[in-house]
């Protein structure tokens, strides 16, 4: 077994690709969903040795299979938001500290201490539902906040609006984590000049809305908060890391995670910095389930492994953390 040490503590290319290719025959070993979606490709530990020629399993097969790494008892199922009918993806994790230890020292990584902050969360329709990943980790953070007015609102905007200029104005460092839809409705109650906050986006209308692209969405944002930038978060429940925006959407990820973008027309292949195609994604704390995982998100790659997600496939389900459509 691969321990934590290892992956959270990778401090260089060199490092990542080993250890990912230690993760990938790990995987082909104990994940039978895996091994059998590697054979059918005609991949396996023998023939795979650079990131390049590892599989990525599609993240549809989170829908009809258990993707399990691990004969460990589950301890946590994660599943994802879907309309009426729709068949919802579940992430079975065996041991969610991997998990803890991931968002953890992911938000340190972009964003310092998290006592530093006071943390708000608008995020009424995970908050509604059972298994959200994003609720698990944004409840975690606001409990290692330590600051007594940290917290969840769900439909409340009038006790949001004047809890959030008491705190702007008093000089406290404030990050409000949004569902998109509802950062909305919240600067259509009040106009914001906001100068000691972070809004950061999680992206998703669930319905509720119209979806615009990210360009025209981070304006109103902006314009309503009074903020130069809207952060972003950009995770999922197939995964167990996640990736910032400090703004203008170009992500970037923790040092156990990295982004390939593949040919749309052969997913095989993969395409040059700066050109469109899908996203897949290396996600090393994924170590019980599959690191490995080819969204359904287009998206573009940029020097430093910086990366800009631009919308989805067509024809493919909305997801429940869906970002912006073009």
């Amino acid at each position: 077994m691969i321990p934590q040490e290892d992956i959270f503590q990778i401090g260089s290319k060199k490092e990542f690709e080993k250890i990912t290719l230690k993760v990938f025959r790990h995987q082909y070993d104990n994940n039978l969903v895996y091994q059998q979606f590697c054979n059918f490709l005609k991949k396996d530990k023998t023939n795979v040795k650079s990131l390049t020629e590892i599989p990525f399993l599609p993240i549809q097969f989170f829908k009809s299979h258990n993707v399990l790494s691990s004969p460990e008892t589950i301890q946590q199922t994660f599943t994802s938001s879907g309309t009426t009918g729709m068949q919802t993806s579940k992430h079975l994790v065996t041991d969610v500290s991997w998990y803890e230890m991931s968002y953890r020292l992911g938000f340190s990584e972009f964003y310092g201490n998290i006592e530093d902050y006071c943390v708000l969360a608008l995020l009424p329709s995970y908050l509604e539902r059972e298994g959200s990943s994003l609720i698990y980790m944004v409840e975690d953070l606001i409990q290692s906040s330590n600051h007594e007015d940290s917290g969840f609102y769900l439909n409340n905007y009038d006790e949001l609006i004047s809890k959030l200029i008491e705190l702007d104005d008093s000089g406290q460092n404030v990050i409000l984590i949004g569902v998109t839809y509802a950062l909305l409705d919240l600067i259509e109650k009040q106009k914001f000049q906001l100068k000691n906050t972070i809004i950061m986006e999680t992206g998703g209308m669930k319905g509720k809305r119209k979806e615009m692209i990210r360009e025209e969405l981070h304006s109103i944002l902006c314009k309503g908060f009074g903020v130069s930038k809207i952060h972003s978060e950009y995770g999922m429940t197939e995964l167990l890391s996640q990736a910032y925006s400090l703004g203008d959407g170009i992500f970037e990820c923790p040092p156990w995670m990295q982004i390939l973008v593949r040919d749309t027309e052969d997913a095989l292949t993969y395409v040059s910095e700066g050109k469109t195609g899908g996203i897949n994604v290396i996600d090393l704390a994924n170590i019980n389930s599959c690191s490995f995982i080819a969204t359904q998100d287009l998206g573009k790659k940029y020097p430093n492994h910086s990366f800009e997600v631009l919308g989805r496939f067509d024809n493919s389900d909305i997801r429940g953390c869906n970002l912006m459509i073009v």
